[in-house]
């Protein structure tokens, strides 16, 4: 899979999986497509195993055992610390012999830039759909492209089940870095603690938020340094790059010209960005291309879903964090507090805070 910014790579890990419960509730839409949830969903509960009788067992790996003891330090730090709950998930392992757990489908219709949405019982809407198959999830996407939208599959290296399950740690997160590991972990347990229903935004901007701070202390607890700066430096600037391509093809959308000039003028602003893009590594990066491997790639409406949708209001986070003194229980108090307010005033609250 191409280079993303680590914050367009969290985007594709927050799929909200309730299976099972979607099963139950819901007599209709596609029951191949639930059927397929509960399935997957199952077959991760009956192969976790406990990670502390891995790491008691000699025949372990010894380059797994070091990732695992990573991921309980962190999985404890975020109760012990962080105010998180203090559950069994991440405290059980998933060999999934496969480099995702789900791939998502994304779609958009051709000539907009907003989300065909997909709503669940107890998780609500969200802007994809789950399918523990590639072959099944590129088949979602070509049905979908034959009706005319836009697509892109995604695969997942990581999920949250909103606390319903005890979420494993799996093989696929363990490719990530020490920081993202232990991130990851923090964001989806920040999931289980808060979640407004129909809210992504709201949603994914506190996880965001929770993950950043907590990593911030998990560092200083351990003696390491801040971040590298450098990759999210990089990472927000091709984010804003990414979210002007999405602006400007917005404005087209709506401009009421038609489809041939519609399509002309977006293939156009494609164009116009790939050139930008350029100019921005030469200028800024020139010794850095991780980015050279996506922008190459066919990019629709689609592609550019998973970037800064989900942290909008991170910096709203982050100014309440301070107004509640950096306490995590002070914080997660005016937090909740926000969630049960309808989403207009939510939104207009999450507005007031941000700088």
């Amino acid at each position: 899979m191409p280079q993303l910014p680590s914050n367009a790579r969290r985007n594709l890990s927050r799929l909200i999986v309730l299976a099972a419960m979607s099963l139950l509730l819901c007599a209709c839409g596609s029951i191949r497509y639930y059927a397929q949830a509960a399935h997957g969903q199952g077959e991760l509960v009956l192969k976790r195993q406990p990670v502390r009788k891995l790491l008691g067992d000699p025949a372990t790996d010894p380059k797994l055992a070091a990732r695992l003891s990573l991921a309980l330090a962190a999985r404890e730090y975020a109760s012990s610390h962080l105010g998180l709950p203090d559950n069994r998930s991440y405290t059980t392992y998933v060999a999934l012999h496969r480099p995702y757990v789900v791939w998502n489908v994304f779609a958009t219709p051709r000539y907009s830039v907003e989300a065909v949405r997909h709503c669940f019982p107890v998780a609500g809407c969200v802007a994809y759909r789950g399918w523990f198959s590639e072959a099944a999830a590129e088949a979602d996407a070509a049905r979908m492209q034959r009706q005319g939208d836009d697509v892109w599959v995604g695969g997942v290296p990581a999920y949250s089940t909103l606390g319903w399950f005890a979420d494993p740690i799996l093989s696929s997160m363990l490719r990530w870095d020490d920081d993202e590991l232990a991130g990851t972990i923090f964001h989806e347990l920040a999931h289980q603690l808060i979640y407004a229903k129909d809210d992504t935004a709201f949603n994914e901007s506190f996880a965001t938020f929770v993950q950043t701070e907590g990593l911030r202390e998990w560092r200083a607890s351990r003696g390491l340094p801040s971040g590298d700066g450098h990759a999210q430096a990089m990472d927000d600037g091709f984010t804003r790059l990414v979210l002007a391509l999405r602006g400007r093809l917005k404005m087209l959308y709506a401009s009421g010209v038609d489809a041939e000039a519609m399509e002309a003028g977006k293939q156009r602003e494609i164009a116009d960005f790939r050139a930008e893009y350029a100019e921005w590594r030469d200028t800024h990066w020139p010794q850095d291309r991780r980015y050279d491997a996506w922008v190459a790639k066919p990019i629709n409406n689609a592609r550019l879903l998973p970037f800064g949708l989900y942290d909008q209001w991170t910096p709203a986070f982050g100014v309440l964090f301070r107004k509640s003194g950096g306490q995590w229980p002070a914080f997660y108090t005016q937090v909740r507090a926000l969630a049960c307010e309808p989403k207009a005033k939510r939104d207009a609250a999450l507005q007031a805070l941000s700088p």
